[in-house]
């Protein structure tokens, strides 16, 4: 056995992405995913707030609690995205490709997890956890 553990630890302890696994006689597989070979991502959490959404395609625009942009959530279970939607007839607010919230309406948060933040500050691959308060 080996130190897979002890790695990961140290992995998170620094914040890293995470570590890939891999069947002690395994070989590379070039072009070809295996099951000898396992990634484990070191998740992050935060909350963010829900600032609204994309019309086309689905999207949740999403950004910290200080009004900084996160990015777009694209993970988001059905019955989240419908608690979304019936906030949205409410108060969402036409803005050309998207639906918006008004600051007025502060207080649609939300737990994510992401691998990390890309250059630019926003969320890498961020998926939505659960409703936050």
């Amino acid at each position: 056995m080996g130190n897979g553990k002890a790695l990961f630890d140290l992995v998170k302890q620094q914040q890293l992405e995470g570590i890939v696994l891999k069947k002690k006689d395994s070989k590379y597989e070039l072009g070809k995913r295996s099951s000898n070979w396992l990634k484990v991502v070191n998740y992050q959490y935060t909350t963010v707030e829900i600032a609204g959404f994309r019309k086309s395609e689905f999207g949740w625009v999403i950004q910290f609690p200080d009004g900084k942009p996160a990015g777009i959530m694209e993970l988001v279970p059905a019955n989240a995205r419908k608690t979304v939607y019936g906030v949205a007839k409410m108060v969402g607010k036409d803005a050309g490709d998207f639906v918006m919230f008004p600051q007025a309406s502060r207080g649609l948060m939300c737990k994510v997890k992401y691998r990390s933040l890309t250059k630019a500050g926003y969320l890498r691959l961020p998926s939505f956890v659960e409703f936050a308060s």
